[in-house]
């Protein structure tokens, strides 16, 4: 099947298909908007999928037929049964002009189609006068097709300078242009560039607006010209010193999209024509009635005009919402709704009713006045008094609910009791984020407010934010700290004489949301409580009593007492709380052209901008999920729009975006707005995916496919805190893992939950905090093996310093502080300040990451915040610092990079057994550019291209890598296969198989995703890349994070393992259960399946029936010129030992089976 791509910079569609699906494509049909409106609703018990047992699988729907691109409905004609009025011929005279003209003004960058700029082109093809009247009518036969509307002028403007009157920006290299008759830097308020640059409200040009047109049904695809031939062709990249240019087009495409939309347009018009025959309507009578609705109206003249009915939106934000289902019904009444819920896409979770259990102990009266008078509390679930109890009976506790179900009572009500019997209790409190910590803190203070004698006991929040005045206070005196694993680790710990008073006297460990401390970060948490548990036996506190919430989990208690290195332990996982109706949606972004799924998917933030506008106007409180920061303020100015598009201007106060980067004030502003109510609507990236409570939710929307199906039901349970109904809607995007799960709903609900795993034998971790221990307190191995494991003896006889009486030191590489050497998760310490000097402010809007800021800020590009519009006036990378200024402009920029990954130094050597191939590993470096950059308006079309001169971002780490056979290489050139394609496809197949041999997770190891834009191109790049399969540690900074390293002693497993896997996999072209991954960069885009089993095993010397591969080029990949070239080997320093695993029933053994100069060897 061929590729289905928008005629834009966006990422293609790749769509996979089942063997079993080949018989039915003799018989090809195309999703039609009739057929995907019959949704089923299929009730499920609440619960099942989150907190008990596993649902049984619902009995899927009948499968939609297969997509088929080569044959889009546009080519099946509607004829009609009356003969055209001569009216109607002369709209589609006009309707051609028009599409010529409007299709020739695409590819030109200068020309802006307003009405004004088209209308004299357009009356030289009709030799008539073209009326605004003519026009409207045009677009209301064919409504999704075209927009035809009043903008405002400064919104159109593409070079804009700011209010300083710049002529140049620094590092662009583009030339200065103007839109059709700009007014003077309208875009930052007005003629003197000062107006309207209030810090809270958007800049405002000066108002004037002008008459808009264009068709939105498809756009033209990016094309270069050829230097040799002068043609349009396919886009090559555009790479390290090559200049940027504009897109060009071809004449054959633009006949070919202008032939598309004029056939359209015939079938509309038939269409129509057969509707009134069958009304018995006069048909120029009706259409000129319809044409009303569509004749643009000025914004300033609107006020006296009467408003559209915007169907069944109440005028004003409801107190009261209706009921889900019934708000539903509307939605699916709305005239812009074209069956976006897919077939058996549509969920009902019944409520469920409170189950209440008792204590085996009694609370004070103080206590339970608290209760009641803070949370309105008069009886306990039958799982808060279950695990309050075990904890009282001296248990450790792991309470694994779903959530909104009250955990966090479990840990406040037996602190407080605790407290009140003794005034010494201390406890701390946990929590992976700042915000979680800074809510429970809040709620705790409000229940203490209400007990006698506790009403000035310190409780405060220990984290960075501190004030270091404060530190000395909350230590001495504090009875309840709210702290981090960070912090634990690098001042507690270390620091446990002036804690000791404190540790001495605690009771209760509370480590909430335990679920998020996996893979890597989970091995560094482990070690950091076992640390813990250390220091509080040494002091003589043996008795702590710990305590953990989890999202469901398969394996709750087993990480739990992996996590602590505990017994013991009591788990509760039955969940007695209330909830209500709860119903899901899968919603997929309708095509461009809903009845041509050839035009592609629209944009995914337009579509769920309406949606959540929707919503929020019918007094549905929302929250909306996006994957990146990036697309999180997408959203917040989409919404924006939306909103202005509605004239609802007065409730954009209502919505605001949440995530990193954001100042502590300003996070604990929108918390606070949300909490109180203020808030219609937030839009966050994972930041609030963890049980901050900010309130309650009526609506969930997730914005894509959130990588994983755990992420994806733990957004969707933030909805329904008031145990009223409530909904949750997964937003398909274009890429092929969110159309897999559209096409495939039942998968959402009947994937079992995933295990967590926590690898306590990594030695790079382990080591570390070892290290950290001997400085909080010399190790002595005999007694601390209990904490750190059988190897402890080993490490600290090889790694440490041994004083005469037995104990052991710190290692002089890890002095002074061995925890500042120790980073326990990626983050980093460096920052940029992004300044906003509009209007002569000097205000920090946000700090932003180092390694985020090249791709973020250039001179000249559009940064994004709260949805409003900055642009980049100075960016200053040795003070760190960036200056932006308020903008009014409907485009933004996008960053164009690449990024190289290459070994460059060989440490070991493993030869995979019965093969001539090795496998390496070492030093990889990772080098990324940014060279430039595109504007794009709403619908990603391409407005200019901007080269800019960033310094590369350069970074180290350890990976290992093997070097494809040149057997390989020339079995996939002689069937024609697509070479980087293979290799990725290879590098996904192994990647997605190191969890059965490496505890990691999903992006602790990552490799090079192959972009299309370079693969696919049809002109020589300057850019090689060597056939190599490379994979490094994504955390660790440049010594790794040892994972790759274990991974490497399992190496010939994992490529026995991949190509199995290959080889049992259905599919043609490649699926997440082969060769594809939900994390990948670049979406999929290069992939080749084929390929990547003659790589995997040319490997380990396996054969291949070259005879039985398919010719390419493959339908997936289209032919271009190669980008791959034989790799040439990394050279380590001096000699080196050539070992080879030798796997038995007695373990795995390492032989040494060579030990020459690798660099002779090579050359021989």
């Amino acid at each position: 099947m061929p590729q289905l791509k928008a005629a834009t910079v966006s990422n293609q569609i790749v769509r996979k298909r089942k063997r079993n699906d080949v018989a039915e494509e003799e018989s090809p049909a195309i999703d039609t908007p009739g057929e995907a409106s019959i949704t089923k609703t299929t009730p499920v018990p609440t619960k099942t999928h989150d907190g008990g047992t596993k649902p049984k699988r619902v009995p899927k729907a009948k499968k939609p037929p297969p997509l088929v691109r080569n044959e889009p409905t546009f080519s099946n004609l509607v004829t009609s049964t009356i003969p055209w009025p001569a009216s109607f011929q002369a709209l589609e005279k006009t309707h051609r002009a028009l599409n010529l003209v409007f299709t020739f003004c695409c590819t030109r960058k200068h020309l802006i189609t307003t009405f004004d700029t088209i209308k004299g082109s357009v009356e030289g093809h009709i030799k008539r006068e073209l009326k605004i009247e003519d026009v409207a009518k045009i677009v209301a036969l064919r409504p999704g097709g075209m927009n035809f509307s009043y903008v405002d002028e400064a919104m159109l403007q593409v070079e804009i300078k700011g209010a300083e009157r710049d002529n140049t920006f620094k590092g662009g290299k583009s030339k200065d242009w103007f839109a059709q008759h700009p007014a003077p830097d309208a875009s930052v308020g007005g003629v003197t560039g000062q107006h309207g640059l209030g810090n809270d409200e958007p800049a405002t040009g000066n108002g004037e607006e002008v008459l808009y047109f264009e068709f939105i049904d498809g756009d033209l695809k990016r094309q270069v010209q050829d230097k040799k031939k002068g043609e349009a062709v396919k886009a090559r990249p555009k790479l390290r010193n090559e200049e940027l240019k504009m897109p060009v087009y071809s004449q054959k495409q633009m006949m070919n999209l202008i032939e598309k939309r004029n056939t359209k347009f015939g079938n509309a018009i038939n269409d129509f024509l057969n509707r009134c025959d069958a009304e018995n309507t006069d048909p120029e009578e009706a259409l000129t009635k319809e044409a009303e609705g569509f004749i643009p109206i000025p914004t300033y003249s609107r006020s006296t005009t009467p408003k559209p009915d915007f169907s069944t939106l109440p005028a004003t934000i409801p107190k009261d919402r209706k009921a889900v289902p019934e708000i539903i019904k509307e939605l699916k009444e709305s005239e812009w709704y074209t069956s976006q819920i897919v077939p058996d896409g549509h969920r009902v979770f019944d409520p469920q009713e409170a189950i209440y259990g008792d204590l085996n102990f009694q609370l004070s009266q103080d206590l339970v006045n608290a209760l009641y008078n803070t949370k309105n509390i008069t009886q306990l679930y039958a799982h808060q008094a279950e695990a309050i109890n075990n904890l009282h009976d001296g248990h450790h506790v792991i309470v694994a609910t779903s959530t909104s179900s009250g955990k966090s009572l479990i840990y406040q009500i037996p602190v407080l009791h605790e407290l009140e019997k003794d005034h010494n209790t201390r406890a701390m409190y946990i929590f992976p984020t700042k915000a979680l910590a800074q809510d429970q803190r809040r709620s705790m203070k409000e229940m203490m407010r209400y007990m006698a004698g506790l009403e000035e006991t310190i409780v405060e929040t220990f984290d960075g934010d501190t004030d270091m005045a404060d530190r000395n206070l909350i230590r001495e005196e504090g009875r309840i700290i709210f702290t981090n694993p960070d912090m634990l680790h690098i001042t507690i710990l270390p620091q446990e004489e002036r804690w000791r008073n404190f540790l001495k006297n605690l009771k209760y460990v509370v480590v909430d949301e335990i679920h998020v401390y996996n893979g890597l970060f989970g091995s560094h948490v482990a070690l950091i409580m076992r640390r813990l548990r250390r220091i509080c036996a040494a002091v003589g506190n043996r008795h702590i009593k710990f305590i953990s919430c989890s999202a469901t989990v398969a394996n709750p208690m087993d990480h739990f007492k992996t996590i602590f290195g505990i017994e013991n332990v009591k788990m509760t996982d039955f969940d007695g709380s209330p909830s209500g109706r709860k119903e899901f949606l899968c919603w997929n972004t309708p095509f461009k052209d809903p009845g041509d799924p050839a035009s592609g998917r629209g944009d995914i933030m337009t579509e769920s901008a309406r949606l959540f506008c929707q919503l929020i106007l019918r007094g549905v409180r929302v929250i909306a999920f996006c994957r990146i920061r990036k697309g999180c303020e997408a959203l917040v100015s989409a919404v924006k729009q939306e909103l202005a598009a509605l004239e609802r201007p007065e409730c954009m106060a209502r919505v605001m975006g949440y995530r990193g980067g954001y100042t502590p004030q300003d996070r604990r502003r929108i918390e606070s707005e949300m909490f109180e109510g203020k808030l219609m609507g937030i839009i966050a990236t994972t930041a609030l995916e963890l049980g901050v409570d900010i309130g309650s939710l009526d609506a969930v929307i997730t914005v894509g496919f959130p990588y994983t199906i755990a992420n994806l039901r733990q957004q969707s349970g933030r909805a329904g805190r008031r145990n009223k109904d409530s909904l949750s809607v997964l937003v398909g995007d274009c890429f092929p893992t969110d159309q897999f799960y559209m096409q495939n709903p039942d998968e959402i609900f009947t994937k079992p939950n995933c295990e967590l795993q926590v690898d306590l034998q990594n030695m790079l971790v382990l080591e570390g905090h070892i290290q950290c221990a001997a400085y909080e307190m010399p190790i002595r191995p005999d007694e601390d093996a209990v904490y750190f494991g059988k190897n402890l003896k080993g490490i600290a006889e090889e790694r440490m310093i041994k004083d005469n009486l037995g104990f052991y030191h710190v290692n002089d590489r890890f002095r002074p502080v061995p925890s500042k050497f120790v980073a326990i998760r990626d983050t980093e310490e460096e920052h940029f300040a992004i300044v906003n000097i509009s209007h002569g402010k000097n205000i920090i809007l946000e700090e932003l990451e180092a390694s985020r800021a090249f791709f973020t800020l250039y001179d000249g590009g559009i940064f994004l915040h709260q949805g409003n519009t900055y642009l980049v006036k100075e960016f200053n990378p040795e003070k760190k610092i960036a200056k932006v200024e308020l903008v009014r402009v409907d485009w933004t920029t996008q960053q164009r990079d690449f990024t190289d990954i290459d070994p460059i130094e060989t440490e070991a050597i493993c030869r995979i057994p019965k093969s001539l191939s090795r496998a390496f590993y070492g030093k990889i470096k990772i080098q990324q550019n940014v060279y430039g950059y595109f504007k794009l308006d709403k619908r990603r079309r391409i407005l200019d291209a901007v080269q800019v001169d960033n310094p590369p971002i350069i970074i180290f780490s350890k990976g290992m890598w093997l070097d494809v056979p040149k057997q390989a290489l020339d079995i996939l050139q002689e069937r024609r296969l697509n070479i980087a394609g293979a290799i990725h496809a290879a590098e996904h197949a192994v990647l997605s198989l190191m969890p059965n041999f490496v505890i990691s997770m999903p992006g602790d190891v990552r490799t090079e995703c192959k972009i299309g834009i370079k693969e696919f191109a049809q002109k020589e790049s300057t850019r090689k890349r060597p056939a190599r399969l490379t994979f490094y540690d994504a955390k660790g900074g440049a010594g790794g994070s040892g994972i790759s390293t274990k991974a490497f002693e399992f190496i010939d497993l994992l490529l026995k393992q991949a190509v199995r896997r290959v080889e049992a996999c259905h599919c043609h072209e490649g699926c997440l259960e082969c060769v594809t991954s939900e994390a990948c960069k670049h979406a999929n885009e290069v992939m080749s399946k084929a390929g990547s089993e003659v790589i995997l095993k040319s490997l380990l010397n396996m054969d291949i029936d070259v005879d039985a591969l398919p010719m390419g080029p493959e339908e997936g990949s289209p032919a271009g010129i190669e980008t791959v070239v034989l790799a040439k080997p990394v050279l380590p320093r001096g000699r080196m030992d050539i070992t080879e695993i030798r796997r038995g029933i007695d373990g795995n053994e390492a032989v040494v089976v060579d030990h020459v100069e690798i660099k002779q060897e090579f050359e021989d």
